[in-house]
């Protein structure tokens, strides 16, 4: 599944850990119900982990592992993965995936699939990946049903199979995925797998851009701006074009900056407009440097050295409130 870029290694440190949090968490939950040493340790593994004792946390984690608990294999499995509490091995996460897996546990059946898909830790097989993410998926995992989709759609370790592909799609969609509710209004929008229906893309757009999906937010921002399947509305287009922006989609960037220098539904402001072109040039948007040279032209010296000052101040804010 798509995810949202880190800024930075600590940022992805960061990221993993709360993945890994939330695990422990479930794990703790079904651990009540076991023999008191088990409870035990596994509340000393959960302490251990929320102080950052991340070496104390793996060593309780793995007691419980090598003694056949799915949860606490799968959570050995992403700190060899992640490198937190113990250096990182692929090879290891795999194996620990493997044996959680074999017990059923739908997140350790998608991070082998996605071990397989990568080619991490095992040899690259994606009709490995397809069987590892159809057992999750069939269990009601939604990260996996949106990979199996995703195979299905590419045409990787199965035959492409658009209808399969919105049919995965559709069934993560409906257990709120966004990634999965943007491709299913991909779908709808161009009639791949499913009838072409405008109005369906448009609710599946919202659905998936309301929670934060820059993609979704972007292709809402050009219906907006056109009128297509929505009353055409310029201010709506670059509500949504800054939504994405500051998740540093560029190309919501290069257009919302084109939305400041025509004075379309916001002020005319050339040196917002620079800024925002100034800062997808600088992600690799290919036609921001065009457009940011015909801005300048209209511009003062002075005008521009402030758009540059402000390009770097909403960097360093990682583009929020710029």
């Amino acid at each position: 599944m798509a995810t949202s870029t880190p800024t930075s290694f600590s940022d992805y440190l960061k990221g993993m850990k709360r993945l890994v949090y939330g695990v422990i968490l479930g794990f703790v939950a079904l651990m009540v119900t076991l023999e008191t040493s088990y409870s035990q340790n596994s509340q000393q593994g959960v302490v251990a982990f929320e102080r950052g004792d991340f070496t104390v946390a793996y060593r309780e984690f793995q007691a419980l592992a090598k003694k056949g608990n799915a949860n606490a294999q799968f959570n050995l499995g992403q700190m060899y993965r992640t490198g937190i509490g113990t250096s990182k091995n692929y090879k290891k996460a795999a194996v620990w995936y493997q044996k959680s897996a074999t017990r059923g546990n739908s997140k350790a059946l998608l991070s082998l699939g996605n071990m397989h898909n990568q080619g991490l830790g095992v040899i690259q097989d994606f009709k490995e990946a397809v069987k590892w993410f159809r057992r999750s998926a069939e269990i009601g995992n939604a990260g996996a049903q949106f990979n199996l989709g995703t195979m299905y759609k590419n045409g990787r370790g199965v035959s492409q199979d658009y209808e399969e592909a919105f049919n995965w799609y559709r069934r993560s969609a409906e257990q709120g995925d966004p990634d999965a509710q943007y491709h299913l209004a991909l779908m709808y929008r161009s009639g791949e797998g499913v009838t072409q229906n405008s109005e369906a893309a448009l609710k599946w757009y919202i659905k998936s851009a309301e929670q934060g999906n820059a993609d979704a937010q972007y292709n809402l921002a050009l219906m907006h701006r056109v009128g297509e399947s929505v009353p055409q509305n310029d201010s709506q287009a670059v509500r949504w074009y800054r939504k994405s922006a500051e998740k540093g989609h560029e190309k919501a960037q290069v257009n919302l900056g084109v939305m400041y220098a025509k004075g379309k539904g916001v002020s005319q402001n050339n040196v917002f407009a620079h800024m925002w072109i100034n800062i997808a040039a600088s992600n690799g948007e290919i036609t921001a440097v065009k457009n940011r040279g015909i801005i300048a032209k209209n511009m003062t010296s002075e005008q521009i050295a402030q758009a540059q000052k402000l390009a770097k101040e909403c960097v360093n804010k990682k583009y929020t409130g710029c």
